[in-house]
């Protein structure tokens, strides 16, 4: 029996010995865990969950095991708690017995988001520090000292000096994301991997289907390869079918126990038009907000709200030539037959009437215009309108920045503050946050505030700390909210159009109420009579569970190539074929790969290419066919780390180049990609 496998019986060993002194345990799960686990956890929560019984007692058992219930069912507790206190009592046994303890992770979790991987490592403090506290009386009793579990968090998102850190002095637990698994794997800070005993994968389905998936799964066999015993697998998710497919990428050719619960999603769902006919939408009246005095519909030509301006060249020239124009009234679209005003004032009502919550919209233009919107009507009721212009990409700055509660307890949200726009650019735009589209007013107060991908760090954290702390009404989301993230008490959960699919919806809707036996409630707001087919359809599947079935990335040569690349990059003294297919064969997702075409993929890494019109690209391996022994060139670990993970297999993007003077307009490229 290996070391690793040695370690982890004397852990549960010395486990089961300390529970021993435990009376009256009742056979829930609970009885695995030491006395000080199973205090904490019969204080905080009182009993477990079904599925978290059965969980502890399959990871107990070292299965790897696939976790499935519905959100906020204590999942990703369940998976944690074991690896801790298995972690505790291995480190007081070797303290005890004046061993060296062997510095490196143990347990590795990965997350498809940062948010999420964020999210878990700021609860993980918590149960860590109680935990401790208790762990540290119990070992007083006997005369030692109390075993500390460290963590740390390594993403795209990490600083170079704490990826440093991690490479020097690992930690027991550590957060990352696929592709930062992929990059530690590729440079010196794979040694700090080679004592993990137990990988994580949270939200597995969002993986499973796709090349990301493909990819993350040949970076779990690499990291087999450094091991002494395979690592014990935990996948875990609300939203899996087919359960045996996804528990097959979970595991590649080791089994995988299903720990399932048949219970349907527990929702509160509703599909809401605001307006009595689609065919036929009433003009906008407007908002009686205070201040607004007499509404007169205006005389005269109308022209296009500034906030469209966007739409051509010509429009924007106008808008551009103006100067510093009057801000546009927030109620600019006084008359318009758009269902849009309808929508946003049946969003507004609802953040207002509850404490927090969060409107998933399906793109980040559409995130950050919403969240525009939003304040600026919420403004204009308070009659708080303000006289200053900017660029909506400007705004996600805005709404995250820095401000004060107002002293008036009737007025929710924060003020951006005199300052809160202080060093925004003029007519000109922006997209270093992800905005290059329309131009926005800075209300006096924010109620609402933008979360997605092109949000900086900094930003999306503070807009994260204030949702949870319940200090912001409501955040606009893309799918950087979406999966498993904790946010606190949020009471509601709008949906503007219909989601993606079943799984994203029921995802999306299981923030609100994210607790153990919390019903969910969600509102869907379509767009266009089509969309309320297609919201009705989908909240009939959310409430059924009719998830749409996973199907594996088969046999990816794309992805196997860039791996290829990165494994013998790491292996200067050479690596055979041969074993390098047996590694990728073990993958769920080579499982079938034929040799005809591994050889295929090795050739064109080597140089041997099928046509002249690519024959002045460098090889990026060498392949001796007599040997079979695959070599690394000059230079390809540092090009294995600069194209790391994975891209669309094609798409077409409208870049905005926002060259030279703004007054004559943009300049736009269409871009296609395509995968090679």
């Amino acid at each position: 029996m290996s070391a690793a496998l040695d370690a982890r019986g004397r852990a549960v060993a010395g486990i089961d010995a300390e529970r021993g002194a435990v009376e009256g345990l009742e056979e829930n799960g609970l009885e695995l865990f030491s006395r000080s686990v199973h205090r904490w956890f019969a204080d905080a929560f009182g009993a477990p969950t079904t599925v978290q019984g059965e969980a502890w007692k399959a990871i107990a058992r070292g299965e790897n095991a696939l976790v499935i219930a519905p959100t906020g069912s204590g999942k990703t507790l369940a998976a944690f708690l074991w690896a801790i206190d298995a972690l505790m009592g291995e480190k007081a046994r070797v303290a005890e017995a004046g061993e060296k303890w062997v510095r490196g992770v143990r347990v590795l979790y990965v997350s498809p988001l940062k948010a999420l991987g964020a999210d878990v490592d700021r609860n993980l403090q918590g149960p860590l520090s109680a935990i401790s506290e208790l762990a540290a009386v119990e070992s007083a009793r006997r005369g030692a000292k109390a075993p500390e579990i460290r963590t740390a968090m390594r993403t795209g998102d990490t600083p170079a000096d704490e990826r440093r850190k991690i490479a020097r002095n690992p930690p027991d637990i550590l957060i990352t994301t696929p592709e930062s698994l992929y990059l530690m794997l590729t440079s010196a800070a794979r040694e700090a991997l080679r004592t993990v005993e137990t990988v994580i994968v949270d939200e597995v389905h969002a993986l499973a289907g796709d090349k990301r998936g493909a990819h993350l799964s040949l970076s779990l066999e690499r990291l087999d390869d450094l091991l002494e015993a395979p690592a014990q697998r935990i996948g875990l998710s609300a939203t899996v079918r087919p359960r045996d497919e996804v528990a097959r990428f979970l595991g590649g050719a080791h089994p995988v126990t299903v720990v399932a619960t048949e219970a349907l999603p527990s929702l509160d769902l509703s599909v809401r038009v605001p307006v009595r006919d689609m065919t036929a939408v009433p003009a906008f009246g407007g908002f009686a907000g205070a201040g607004d005095g007499t509404r007169q519909r205006g005389a005269g030509p109308r022209r296009a709200p500034i906030e469209n301006a966007w739409k051509s060249d010509r429009a924007l020239r106008a808008v551009m030539a103006e100067g510093a124009s009057p801000a546009p009234h927030p109620d600019s679209r006084l008359g318009s037959s758009s269902i849009w005003p309808h929508i946003e004032a049946a969003i507004l009502d609802e953040v207002l009437a509850h404490k927090s919550t969060i409107v998933f919209v399906n793109s980040r233009g559409l995130c950050e215009k919403l969240t525009a919107r939003l304040n600026e009507l919420y403004a204009k009721r308070l009659g708080l309108d303000a006289p200053h212009s900017e660029v909506a990409g400007f705004w996600a700055a805005a709404g995250s920045g820095e401000a004060t509660a107002f002293g008036d307890d009737a007025v929710r949200g924060v003020p951006t503050g005199s300052d809160a726009m202080r060093g925004a650019p003029g007519a000109s735009f922006r997209s270093d946050i992800g905005s290059t589209t329309a131009l926005v007013t800075e209300p006096a107060v924010v109620i609402a505030k933008a979360h997605h991908g092109s949000v900086s760090k900094e930003k999306r954290l503070q807009v994260e700390r204030e949702l949870k702390a319940g200090e912001l009404p409501c955040v606009v989301a893309t799918s950087s909210l979406e999966l498993g993230i904790d946010m606190g008490s949020i009471d509601l959960v709008l949906q503007v159009a219909a989601p993606p699919s079943v799984a994203s919806g029921l995802q999306r809707v299981g923030r609100a109420n994210h607790q153990v036996g919390g019903r969910s409630q969600g509102v869907i707001f379509p767009r266009t009579r089509v969309e309320v087919i297609d919201a009705a359809v989908m909240a009939e599947g959310m409430e059924a569970g009719a998830i749409e079935s996973t199907r594996l990335v088969r046999n990816a040569l794309d992805v196997l190539a860039q791996q290829t690349v990165d494994t013998v990059a790491m292996a200067p003294d050479g690596l055979p074929a041969d074993d390098w297919l047996a590694c990728v064969r073990r993958s769920a997702c080579y499982a079938d790969l034929g040799r005809r075409s591994f050889e295929g993929a090795l050739d064109m890494l080597a140089g041997r290419y099928g046509s002249g019109e690519v024959a002045e690209f460098a090889p990026r391996i060498l392949w001796d066919r007599e040997t079979g022994l695959l070599t690394p060139r000059p230079g390809s670990q540092r090009l294995a780390v600069t194209a790391a993970g994975t891209i669309p297999d094609r798409g077409m993007f409208s870049v905005v180049l926002p060259e030279g003077d703004a007054r004559q307009g943009r300049r736009r490229v269409r871009v296609r990609t395509r995968r090679w």
